[in-house]
Order: C-alpha cells, then structure tokens, then sequence
C-alpha cells in the first residue's frame, strides 16, 4: 500500500488531483487508515494508469468514469485500442515536426491553413456528445468514433486535398458536412431507404460467407460463396475499377485487414467476421482464382 503522497511521487499526479479523482468516482483509494488517510495498492495504480492513457487521447473525465464502470470492461483490449490510435497521434505529430523542420530550412511549404479543418473535428466532436445513440448505432461505440476522428486529424492534409478537390474549398467542404451531421438521422434513413437491390445482395453474400466460420475456408461451399461474391462484383462494377480476379480478392483482403474497418464489422456482426472473409478469399486467390494474376 502507497500513501496519497507516495502515490503522487511515484506517478507525477497531484495529490489534490488524486483527491478530485476520488471525489467524482474515477479513481477510489483500495483503503483508508483508522486516521482517515488514503491509501492505493498496485490495482488502483493500474487504475490509475488508464485513466491517464485515456486523458492523453482527450476523453472527459465523465466518459472515462463511465468506460472503466462498464462490467465488461476489458482493461487488455483498452490498452490495445488506446496503443493504436496513439500511435496515429504520434505519426501526425511526426508530419508536423518534419513540416517544421523543412520551413526552418527555408524550404516553400504549403501553410497549415490550407488544411485547417478545426473547424470540421469540432463538429464531430460536438456531434458525439450530442448525437451519441446515432454513433453508437452507426458505429458501433464512442471508442470507433473516436478512431475515426483520430484517423482524419492524422491523414488531415489529404482529407483537405480532397476536400478542396470535390468542394472548391475548406469552408465549403465544412458547412457541406455540418448540414450532413446537423441532419444525419434523416440522411440515415434515406439511404437505408434508396439502398442498392445489388448491394443489399452483396452484403447478405458476406454474411452468410462469415456465418460459416468454424468451417475450413478452403471447403467447397465457403469457396463456391467466394466466387459468388466476385461474379457479383464483376456484374455491378466498372472492370477498371475493380480490375481482374486477383486484384479484386486483394482488394477484400486489404479492406477487411484494416484495424478500424475490423473493429466496426466485428462489433456489429460478431468477432471473428472480418478475419474469416480475408481467410476465404485469401485460399480463393491463391489456389482457385483463374490465371489472371
């Protein structure tokens, strides 16, 4: 058992800091001394700790609180999320020291201005504290959009190239995606209304392929649904598009390979449903796909 003091000591967090934790539930002490002093054992340090990752990657103190409460709060699968989207942090902040050091050579670089969207992450943010159902339904948690909001500061400059691309301008390209989030429910609703007939049946394809697993991805009726899959895509998309066999069944295996692409199909349709399709089409592209490679 550590002391408020030795705990402050040792982690670098005020003892007042400490005291507020404990006053707001984040962060009770394992035990009080017959004085009434607290005291922290090495579970609250743990404790501790992600409350601290969380705080680095700018989560409230109040959603903090509510993840650590959830009963099936995983703390090893946390630390494996809050790893990767630091990671993203820290490749960003490494484009930005290395713009720095080219301007400070004299070097003519484009200014931060022209990719400042500030302006567009603060209406996501805004719009998950106050839409949060509507993440949770299309996303799939708080945590998956915050990735996804993680994933645009750190590829900005090319969200902003084409942002003026299709939009003429930053400003424009915001206000378009305010009105699209001041009025998602709506938007929502109409394209799950006007949604492709193909589709629909490619999406039914790849979960009766995923509702397999367990099964050999190699089986003959996993295989035939694979190549199902990809006679679809040849009839509904541009050849140039798509181009050949191959190219397309690595076109799905990269795709379902993605971390933030498997977080949000895994928590909608079950874990393991991303792995089993790039598994699939991986055997497909190796062994049964014409000679076309």
């Amino acid at each position: 058992m550590r002391t408020i003091s030795q705990t402050a000591e040792l982690t670098g967090i005020s003892i007042r800091t400490l005291q507020y934790y404990d006053e707001i539930g984040l962060l009770k002490p394992s035990s009080l001394t017959p004085s009434g002093y607290r005291l922290y054992d090495d579970s609250a340090l743990e404790t501790l700790q992600q409350i601290l990752f969380f705080k680095e990657l700018g989560f409230p103190l109040k959603k903090i609180r509510e993840i650590l409460e959830e009963p099936d709060f995983d703390r090893i699968a946390a630390f494996k999320n809050q790893k990767r989207l630091l990671l993203l942090k820290r490749n960003r902040i490494d484009r930005l020291i290395q713009l720095l050091e080219h301007l400070e050579k004299g070097e003519n670089c484009m200014s931060f201005k022209e990719f400042d969207l500030s302006d567009y992450l603060h209406a996501l943010e805004n719009f998950k504290h106050t839409q949060e159902e509507n993440v949770i339904r299309h996303w799939g948690s708080v945590e998956n959009f915050d990735l996804f909001i993680q994933k645009i500061r750190e590829d900005e400059e090319h969200v902003a190239q084409v942002a003026i691309q299709e939009f003429g301008s930053i400003e424009k390209y915001t206000e378009a995606m305010k009105y699209n989030l001041e009025h998602f429910s709506e938007i929502m609703e109409d394209w799950t209304a006007h949604i492709s007939d193909n589709v629909k049946k490619t999406g039914d394809l790849f979960s009766t392929l995923a509702a397999h697993r367990g099964e050999d991805p190699s089986s003959p009726g996993v295989q035939k649904l694979v190549e199902e899959i990809i006679a679809r895509a040849f009839q509904v998309s541009p050849p140039d598009l798509i181009g050949d066999t191959c190219n397309y069944c690595q076109i799905i295996i990269d795709a379902y390979s993605n971390d933030y692409t498997s977080r949000i199909l895994d928590s909608e349709h079950g874990q393991g449903y991303c792995a089993y399709i790039v598994e699939a089409f991986r055997y497909y592209a190796e062994h049964l796909a014409p000679g076309d490679k």
